[in-house]
Formats: C-alpha cells, sequence, structure tokens
C-alpha cells in the first residue's frame, strides 16, 4: 500500500459521514419535489451522502492501491439501502442498513469461530502480529460488540425521532466502537508479539 498523508486519508475515510450530518442538520426540516415525488431533508441528505462516499473511496484507492474489504462492504451496503430508501421514499431502510451491517459482521466472525478460526487474523494478521489466542479472543469479543451494536441500532432508530437517531448512528456507534477497541489494545498486549529489533551488523 502506498504511504498517504494520514490527516488526507482521515478525511476521506470520514469526511463523507461528516458532510451527510451537517447536510441532514441544515436540510432535516425542509421538502424537496423530485420528479413529481416529495422527499424529505433526510432522504436528500441520503442521495447526497452515496456519490460522496463513493468519490471519496475512489480518491483513497487511486492514492493508496487499496481498498478494505470493509469500506467495499459498506459502501455496497449504502448505495443498496440508499436506494431503496429512495425508490420506497421511506427513511426506514437507510435506518436498517445499520443494523444489517453490524449483524452481517457479526455473523461472519460467528461463523469463524464455530469453525475454531479466527476471521480477524485472516483479514488483519498482515497488519498486526498477535498470537492465535489473542486474535481468538478479540474475534469473539467483536462479534458480541457488534452484535450488541446491531440490537442497539434496532432499538434506537425504533423508538426515537429520526433527530436522536442520526448524531447516534454518526459519533455514538462509532465512538463506542472506537473505546472498545482502544481497550482491547490495553488488554490483549500480552498476546501482541514483539518485532525483533533489527540486527547491527559486526565492526
Amino acid at each position: 500500500m502506498r504511504s498517504v498523508n494520514p490527516v488526507l486519508k482521515q478525511a476521506l475515510e470520514l469526511g463523507p459521514t461528516l458532510v451527510f450530518f451537517l447536510l441532514y442538520l441544515w436540510i432535516k426540516d425542509e421538502s424537496y419535489r423530485i420528479g413529481g415525488t416529495t422527499y424529505s431533508g433526510f432522504i436528500v441528505a441520503t442521495l447526497v451522502f452515496i456519490p460522496i462516499l463513493l468519490a471519496a473511496m475512489l480518491a483513497l484507492w487511486r492514492l493508496t492501491g487499496r481498498i478494505a474489504r470493509l469500506q467495499v462492504f459498506t459502501a455496497v451496503m449504502v448505495v443498496v439501502f440508499g436506494a431503496l430508501t429512495a425508490w420506497f421514499n421511506d427513511e426506514r431502510f437507510f435506518k436498517m442498513k445499520t443494523t444489517l451491517v453490524y449483524a452481517v459482521l457479526a455473523a461472519l466472525l460467528g461463523v469463524g469461530l464455530l469453525w475454531r478460526r479466527s476471521t480477524l487474523e485472516w483479514a488483519m494478521g498482515e497488519v498486526l502480529a498477535m498470537r492465535h489466542a489473542g486474535w481468538m479472543i478479540l474475534t469473539r469479543r467483536l462479534a458480541l460488540v457488534f452484535a450488541a451494536l446491531a440490537v442497539a441500532n434496532e432499538i434506537v432508530w425504533r423508538t426515537q425521532p429520526t433527530e436522536i437517531w442520526v448524531p447516534v448512528e454518526t459519533f455514538g456507534f462509532p465512538l463506542a466502537l472506537t473505546l472498545f477497541l482502544w481497550f482491547q489494545i490495553l488488554t490483549l498486549r500480552p498476546y501482541l508479539i514483539e518485532e525483533p529489533p533489527d540486527s547491527v551488523p559486526d565492526r
């Protein structure tokens, strides 16, 4: 993977979601008539978000030479459920997308565990050097967290207004996942494999 400015990389990864959130705040109380159909501000913000996300992913791919499988999967889900949201003029489809993403990730990790394998180790083993036992622990924990986030999203979008769901989905769930992963780095340190220091040639 080619190196890229970390600030630019973060902007391309997080920028589209932030744009969606800010645009939603700006037009959430508006309605727009497009092709004879009236759409809410939320649906319009969703439709604007899709090409911005795809453009950011394309730029990231051109800069780094690769795109993570998770990013591709998320983009596909955004496009599919964004299209369903617009087609049926029903914002519930886009809200369900978050549940399905987390549920699929939990299922993928869970299936691997049934075979006593770590899907995470297969996907990230080249990035993070850790013993197999550590990968198995992290996989079990992350599968439970993804399942919990899927349930939490269902509860939030079904019981709370869109004004609550949008910031929770945009910031709350990612923050919870980030804090969880940060905590795992601390608790799984004994399983990390230290890289041997570079040997110094004899003089």
